[in-house]
């Protein structure tokens, strides 16, 4: 059973910047990239509120930390198999896996940058950009 957290499903035919990440970054051809220390997995929605607000998160996490991670965004009302893989009760959710995919970190709900930062830090990844968010 998956709950979804304060996101309304809506029929929109915009497609946002998160949509157009998900094509770019949920590819398998990871040629572009060294061996991620981190991958961080986002588990949501292009509809969803909260999952809206992680967009530029996300973003931010990926120039800061170059290569040392590797983000991917799944649209689990698109395709509810991740969702169901991952086992969530709640959108959005973020996983993070260290470099041999075993999952150390799970968040439920909008998790702010600072706590994303920190949490990577502590793992030995480095912040190699500071980027802030425009609100």
């Amino acid at each position: 059973m998956l709950f979804v957290f304060s996101c309304n499903k809506t029929d929109s035919n915009s497609i946002s910047k998160i949509a157009k990440k998900e094509s770019i970054i949920s590819s398998t051809d990871s040629s572009n990239k060294t061996n991620p220390k981190v991958t961080f997995v986002e588990l949501g929605s292009v509809s969803c509120i909260p999952c809206k607000m992680m967009q530029p998160v996300m973003e931010a996490i990926e120039e800061e930390f170059g290569n040392q991670i590797e983000v991917v965004f799944h649209d689990v009302w698109k395709d509810p198999e991740p969702g169901r893989k991952y086992g969530i009760k709640l959108i959005p959710t973020q996983i993070f896996l260290d470099s041999n995919e075993v999952e150390f970190f799970r968040h439920e709900g909008f998790f702010p940058k600072e706590n994303i930062e920190k949490l990577l830090v502590e793992k030995g990844l480095k912040i190699l950009k500071q980027v802030e968010i425009k609100k």
